[in-house]
C-alpha cells in the first residue's frame, strides 16, 4: 500500500519562499517602470515632452562646423631629402589631428604627430626617389 507523507516544515518554508521570490521580481517589474515615470516627471517640472522641447534652443545641424578648422600648409622635398612639416593651429585653438597628402607617391611620410604645443601637427617625410621630387600637403584639424 502507497503511503502519502505530509511534506515536512521545512519543504513547506522553502516552497513558500519560492512564491514570493517568484511573485517578488514581479511586482518589481510593474513597480520599477512606475518609479522611472515618477522620478522623471520630477525632472522635467510637470512639463510635457512638447514644452521640454520647446525649451531647447534651435540650432542647425552644421552648428559643430563652427568649432573645427582645417589649416594645411605644403611641402616639398628633392630627391634622397627627408624633412619635418609643420602646420600651427590659429592662437587659441588646439589640435586634435592631422596628417598629408602624397599625390606623386614618391615620398613615405614615417611619423605624424601633435607638436608639443598641442597647437600644431608634423609630419617627418622622406623621399626615396633620386630622381623625382615630392610635394603635398600638411594638414592638422583645429578646435576652436
Amino acid at each position: 500500500m502507497l503511503r502519502i507523507h505530509r511534506p515536512s516544515p521545512a519543504l513547506v518554508i522553502a516552497v513558500l519562499a519560492l512564491f514570493v521570490a517568484l511573485s517578488g521580481s514581479a511586482v518589481a517589474a510593474g513597480i520599477v517602470p512606475l518609479a522611472r515615470l515618477a522620478n522623471n516627471a520630477k525632472k522635467l517640472q510637470g512639463k510635457t515632452a512638447v514644452q521640454v522641447a520647446a525649451l531647447a534652443p534651435a540650432k542647425p545641424a552644421t552648428s559643430a562646423a563652427g568649432l573645427v578648422a582645417v589649416k594645411s600648409a605644403p611641402w616639398s622635398l628633392g630627391g634622397n631629402q627627408e624633412n619635418t612639416f609643420t602646420v600651427a593651429c590659429d592662437a587659441g585653438q588646439k589640435a586634435s589631428g592631422g596628417g598629408y597628402d602624397n599625390p606623386s607617391g614618391v615620398a613615405l611620410a614615417f611619423d605624424s604627430k601633435p607638436g608639443s604645443d598641442g597647437a600644431s601637427w608634423s609630419v617627418d617625410e622622406a623621399n626615396f626617389s633620386s630622381s623625382a621630387g615630392a610635394s603635398g600637403n600638411v594638414y592638422v584639424v583645429c578646435v576652436k
